[in-house]
Parts: C-alpha cells; sequence; structure tokens
C-alpha cells in the first residue's frame, strides 16, 4: 500500500509587525482587551501578495525535502485570498518556482483550507494518480480587513505555510481525516460584497467588511473541532494517551484551550504560536507545524492531531503519523523579507479609507 509522507516544511511570515499598542493608535483598544480576548500580541503585514508569499513557502518546503520544482506534479495553494480568480493563484505559485510540470489549482474553504488541501494530495499520492505534492496555505487577510471596527481588525494577520508530500510504501503522513461544513450557519462568518452575488453596476462597495459573530463562531468551532477530532481517533483506534502532540488552527487562545483541556493535553503537547501571528486562516496550521518542526516539538512517529474551523462554515481533522524526515536535507533564505516600510506604513492608505468611510 503506498503513503503520502511529509518530507519537507517551509513558512513565510512577512516582517512587519502590527501590534496591539500599534492597533490602539487608531483603534479604540488595547493590548490588555485584545490579548485576554484572543491571546494575540501582534499579527504580520505584508508587502508582497499571496502568491509570492505561497511561493516562498513553497521554496523553503522543496529546499527542506530535497526535492526539485520540476519534480512536483500537483500543487494546491489553499487560499480564500488569491491574488486572481482567472488564472488561479497556484498557476503563478509554479511560475514564480520556475516549473511548467505540475497541475495546479486553489482550494477555497478559509481556515480549514489545508487540512482539505492535505487530504486531497493524500488521497491522490495514495491512489497512485501522482507521486509528489506541494501543499500550501497563503493568505493575505489585511486586503479585506475594514480597519474601524475593532472586532475583526484586531484577529488577523499574513502569511503563508507549506508542505512537501511523497509517495512511499511507510505507514506515515495523514492516515485518517473527517472534513465536513455546516452550511446553515455560513452568514455569521463572511466576506460582504464580493464575488458575483453583488450587483457589479449598481451599489459598488467602497469598501470590504468582514461580517464576524465572535460568540457564536467560538461554540461552533469548539464543538465542530472536537466532534471531527472525536471521530478521527474513533476511525484510528487512537486513545488520547497516543497522542503526542495537537496542530490546531491558531483563531482563537481559548478555542485552543477548550480543544487542548477536552483532549487532556498538557501545555508542551500543543502546538500554539497565535500570539505572533493571529488568525493567518489556511496558512494558521502549516505555519504552526513548521515551528513546531523548527523547535524540536516533533519527533519520528509521532502521533500527531491536527483540527481546524472556518468559514462556511467549514470543519475538519486529520491524524498525523509523522514519518523520520525532522531534520531538513537543505534550506533556502528568504532574502526578499526585507521591507523598509512598518506594517502601518503599509497600511495607512487602508486605514484612511476605512476610517474616513466608518
Amino acid at each position: 500500500m503506498q503513503y503520502a509522507d511529509i518530507t519537507g516544511w517551509g513558512k513565510y511570515t512577512p516582517p512587519a509587525k502590527l501590534s496591539n499598542d500599534d492597533l490602539a493608535t487608531f483603534i479604540d483598544t488595547s493590548d490588555e482587551w485584545i490579548s485576554s480576548r484572543t491571546g494575540i500580541k501582534e499579527r504580520r503585514i505584508s508587502h508582497i501578495n499571496t502568491a509570492h508569499m505561497a511561493a516562498l513557502a513553497g521554496k523553503q518546503a522543496l529546499a527542506r525535502a530535497g526535492v526539485d520544482a520540476d519534480d512536483i506534479d500537483l500543487i494546491i495553494v489553499a487560499t480564500c485570498t488569491p491574488d486572481t480568480l482567472v488564472p488561479n493563484t497556484a498557476s503563478k505559485v509554479q511560475n514564480l518556482l520556475g516549473t511548467n510540470n505540475s497541475a495546479c489549482f486553489d482550494l477555497s474553504s478559509a481556515c480549514t483550507g489545508f487540512l482539505y488541501a492535505l487530504q486531497s494530495a493524500t488521497a491522490q499520492i495514495r491512489a497512485g494518480m501522482i507521486n509528489k505534492a506541494l501543499v500550501i496555505g497563503a493568505e493575505r487577510m489585511s486586503w479585506f480587513i475594514n480597519w474601524s471596527l475593532r472586532d475583526t481588525a484586531v484577529l488577523f494577520g499574513d502569511g503563508a505555510g507549506a508542505m512537501v508530500l511523497e509517495a512511499t510504501d511507510k505507514e506515515c503522513g495523514l492516515l485518517q481525516a473527517k472534513l465536513g461544513c455546516d452550511s446553515k450557519s455560513r452568514q455569521i462568518l463572511s466576506i460582504d460584497n464580493f464575488g458575483t452575488d453583488i450587483d457589479r453596476y449598481e451599489n459598488f462597495p467602497s469598501a470590504l467588511q468582514i461580517t464576524f459573530s465572535g460568540p457564536d463562531i467560538f461554540k461552533r468551532a469548539v464543538r465542530g473541532m472536537g466532534k471531527a477530532t472525536e471521530t478521527v481517533m474513533e476511525k484510528a483506534n487512537l486513545a488520547i494517551e497516543d497522542i503526542d502532540l495537537l496542530v490546531p488552527h491558531q483563531a482563537n487562545l481559548r478555542i485552543i484551550e477548550t480543544l487542548q483541556s477536552k483532549l487532556k493535553l498538557k501545555d508542551e503537547q500543543c502546538m500554539v504560536n497565535i500570539q505572533n501571528y493571529g488568525n493567518t486562516s489556511a496558512a494558521t496550521v502549516p505555519i504552526a507545524f513548521c515551528e513546531a518542526l523548527e523547535q524540536g516539538k516533533v519527533k519520528p512517529g509521532d502521533t500527531i492531531m491536527s483540527a481546524a474551523f472556518g468559514a462556511g462554515l467549514t470543519w475538519g481533522a486529520g491524524y498525523i503519523k509523522w514519518g523520520n524526515n525532522v531534520t531538513p536535507k537543505n534550506d533556502y533564505i528568504q532574502e526578499e523579507q526585507h521591507v523598509d516600510k512598518t506594517a502601518k506604513e503599509l497600511l495607512a492608505v487602508a486605514i484612511k479609507h476605512c476610517t474616513n468611510n466608518s
């Protein structure tokens, strides 16, 4: 039987940091208000677009796997902030990687997108359709933010994470997953006035806005991620004591803590980095995986659970049996990280537009 081993991992986190104190200079908020409710201390604001972030994370993952871009059969970019809808952003990533050999498509499932993409690529490898895949979660959430609205402006950030998957006969990689969607409640988390649902010529919006019902989303996220995790563990015949590490979607520290408590895991068994990046949607899970590996939290043969919840309302969980790869074969230095402007300077026009039209 064929499996899909995770052999490479990479991330791109923009250098420009927007702290809670920075937000307090133009929004009625404070570090205490944000930290106590979300666990977030700062987030990153990108000076490059989604495809470029995705490509940089992809280049690092390829280097660490020791795989050439020409050897990749499939590129999936999980994103709800694509550079373009036609053509897809994955084709732009392929071009930036300098290859024309792979199939390419975007996948839109918001914060659950990376788990959806990981399952899709794994299934194709396990079916024998392809041998190597590059799976990327990349988001430029700052582009959608109304910077006059505290409830959503404090939550999101930009970034990208990637994994290389390769066919193997060793039982490892994503071995079980449960994905789903609660579409009856899709309106509680959405980006208004966007897409062909609006009238192109009348009432064209001057600004985008995220509709976000925090308390309702909190309850549904805990329930959805918890149920999906229970289902995966039951299907995989896993007990709680079998779990070595939980890598959850980084949306809210309270949600993570609730899921951690439900699984009876110690703090060191739960990967948390929301304080540094905020919610980067589809990018949170691969960035968290990448940092868990960099911090030595992942060991060969570890049993890892991952869970996510996002707009749609999509939800999912996956059981990953880690292979032997925990040390990069090579690395890619992202010299493109340099930027001369601060996060507030990068957002100056957007902040002025949003505050003037609030």
